[in-house]
Parts: structure tokens; C-alpha cells; sequence
């Protein structure tokens, strides 16, 4: 900040435009290392860095597509387009904003990127001026708009893939589709047609993107595929909405082993498919945690259980603990009402789970983290 109260430092340069470097490039040494680490790159401003996707969820992107040729209808800072021409011979990222386009044009050259060629114009436009077919359309609309901030139906979203998707289907066989990782998958279901596969995508246990891949002409059910990227590797599950509506929920009161889905899982909704995988017993029908005998391999956080205690004072008495890391799954309190009304601070190596159990009771759960 004090950069802004010097005089000029330099004679072609403002003051604010080095702040605003200083401040994207921050942002960028986690999200985007290769970006951060590449000497002469030029940054737009903080805001397009915020919402640009990360090198990790667009190298999974690029996983999805493949052929000869790609459009990126909404290129932004370029990271999707630069991953996607490590995958097909040829992308074009087109891009509204002439200044933000020029940025990714000098910064694909900086990246000896030679197969991404950039467009400063409206993507939409760009399809329709041509008559040439792609075998892939990516879009990743924007979330706000001018009159409702942050949006989040796709409708709102510039621009409206749902009122385009003709025209994209006339250009391609074949759109994927980045949304809101809040969009509702049966909403998102009812407002596209076509869709062949949904991608919940989480880095380190938060869900950051969902995914839509459309295919001209699908008639069939879409696959729901779950992926939690973490530094050891991903966990994976896939399903379909039909067999979670015709699974079986086994129940059980607490194990020996505890175990919680992580993020990707849980906004999906497979809480019943998990049950028939990977044969485990569910702690309730509305509590989503699962308990076994023996230990398996689990899309989630796998816990031994110490204890297992009906919810009350007296049990936190005998418990006799200062510190714990807690959770609650289809319980009437909260965490930091637990935390306060207990006087348990946060951390630690163990794991409290307030929840409601098989017998219909509130109960607390004791873990060690496996």
C-alpha cells in the first residue's frame, strides 16, 4: 500500500498498475505456480485471478476433452485454454475484454505456447460468424452480472448457456460446461439437455467446480463422478441418481471404524450408494457417517473409534477433554455452541463427532484419526 502514496516510480508505469501486480502475482504463488514462477508474465487485475480456475482443477478439465480442435468461449486469464492445448492440436480462446485477451496472448508467448490462438471478441459471436465445427466447446460463464452481483442459477449466468445451446450443438458434439459449485445438480439436470456426465470437483476437501459434459444426442442416464484432488492422490466415486433413489440404507450403531465422505461425496448425494460400494452400515438415514468391523478404503476421512457416549453434560465430564477437533452431523447444535456451552477449544488429535445415532439418540462419537 505505501507503493501508492510514493510519487511515480517509474516514468510509462502508475503506481497502481505495480500494486495491482504485486497483489495478482501474490495470488497466483499457490493457484497458479506455473504462472507465478515463469519470469516476465503480466497479471491482470486481483478480481480476474480470483476467478479464474486453478492449475489443478483445469489440468483435470483438460483430462476430460480430447481431439483436434477446442473453443474457449470465455478465455478470461487463460489457464483452461493454456491446459487445454496440452491435450488438442488447436484452441481458440476467445475473450470480451480486449485487455484481458492482449494479457493472455503476451503470456501464452512468455509460455511458448504456440497452439492457442486469442480472439478479443464475444464467444457466441465468434460460433456464429463462422461455419467451422469444433470437437469441443468449453464455457465457463460468468457468475455476476450487472444488476444481481454474485448469481448463481444458470439462467443468470453470462452468458445463458441454457438459451445457447442449440447454437453450441450446431458447432460441436460435444460442451463442457464449468459452473457454481452451488448449483443444484437436479436444477442444473432440468435447465440443460444432453448431459452425459457431471464432474464434482473438490481440492483439498472443497468442493471448487462442477462440471458439465454434454454430448449431442445423449439420451441416456448422466454418470455423477466425484473427485477429491489432494497432495496424496485422488479419491474417486461415481454413481447414477437412479440407483441412489434404489439403494438400501443398512443401519448400525458405531463400529470400530468411523467413517465421513468427503466434500465432492456429500454435495453429490450418494449417501445410500456409498452403503451398497463399499459395504459399510450408515449411523442413521439422515446422518451422513458410516461405521464397519474392518477397515477399507474410503473416498472420505477414516477415524477409529475410542468411544461412544449419549450426548449430555455427564458424558462431557467423563470425557475430560480441553481440546478436540468437532463435528456435527444431523444434530440440534452447532459447533461453536458445543465449543462455547463445553469450553473446548479447537485442535488437537482428537476427533468429536456430535450425531444422531441408529437408536434415534443423540450420541458422541470419540475417534483418532487412521
Amino acid at each position: 500500500m505505501s507503493v501508492l502514496l510514493k510519487k511515480p516510480i517509474f516514468y510509462h508505469v502508475t503506481n497502481k498498475e505495480i500494486v495491482d501486480q504485486l497483489r495478482s502475482k501474490k495470488k497466483c504463488e499457490k493457484k497458479l505456480p506455473t504462472w507465478f514462477n515463469k519470469p516476465k508474465i503480466y497479471f491482470p487485475k486481483p478480481l480476474s485471478i480470483e476467478q479464474t480456475s486453478s492449475e489443478i482443477t483445469a489440468k483435470y478439465k483438460s483430462e476430460i476433452v480430447k481431439g483436434k480442435s477446442l473453443c474457449d468461449l470465455t478465455g478470461g486469464f487463460g489457464v483452461d485454454s493454456y491446459f487445454f492445448g496440452q491435450k488438442v492440436d488447436s484452441v481458440v480462446h476467445c475473450e470480451l475484454d480486449p485487455e484481458l485477451s492482449e494479457i493472455a496472448r503476451y503470456n501464452f508467448k512468455v509460455l511458448g505456447v504456440r497452439n492457442v490462438q486469442t480472439i478479443s471478441t464475444n464467444g457466441l459471436e465468434h460460433l456464429e460468424r463462422y461455419k467451422k465445427k469444433w470437437d469441443w466447446i468449453y464455457a465457463d460463464p460468468s457468475r455476476r452480472n450487472r444488476t444481481k452481483g454474485k448469481v448463481v442459477n444458470l439462467k443468470d449466468y453470462l452468458p445463458d448457456i441454457p438459451a445457447h445451446l442449440e447454437l453450441l450443438l450446431q458447432k460441436s458434439n460435444n460442451v463442457l460446461l464449468k459452473t457454481s459449485p452451488l448449483l443444484d445438480l437436479k436444477i442444473g439436470l432440468d435447465q440443460l439437455k444432453f448431459v452425459k456426465e457431471i464432474h464434482i470437483v473438490a481440492v483439498e476437501n472443497e468442493v471448487k467446480e462442477l462440471l458439465w459434459v454434454i454430448e449431442k444426442g445423449f439420451s441416456k442416464e448422466a454418470s455423477i463422478k466425484t473427485v477429491n484432488i489432494q497432495k496424496t492422490g485422488r479419491q474417486e466415486f461415481s454413481f447414477l441418481l437412479s440407483d441412489e433413489k434404489s439403494n438400501e440404507s443398512n443401519l448400525s450403531m458405531p463400529l470400530v471404524y468411523l467413517y465421513e465422505p468427503n466434500a465432492a461425496i456429500m454435495k453429490s448425494g450418494a449417501f445410500k450408494s456409498l452403503v451398497g460400494t463399499y459395504s459399510i452400515f450408515k449411523l442413521h438415514r439422515h446422518t451422513h457417517l458410516y461405521t464397519s468391523d474392518q477397515l477399507i478404503e474410503f473416498p472420505g476421512r477414516r477415524f477409529k473409534i475410542e468411544k461412544i457416549l449419549p450426548y449430555g453434560t455427564k458424558s462431557i465430564k467423563i470425557l475430560n477433554i480441553e481440546k478436540a477437533n468437532i463435528s456435527v452431523r444431523n444434530f440440534p447444535e452447532t459447533v461453536d455452541r458445543i465449543k462455547t456451552k463445553y469450553k473446548i477449544k479447537d485442535g488437537g488429535e482428537t476427533y468429536l463427532f456430535f450425531c444422531k445415532t441408529a437408536n434415534e439418540k443423540w450420541g458422541i462419537i470419540k475417534c483418532n484419526k487412521v
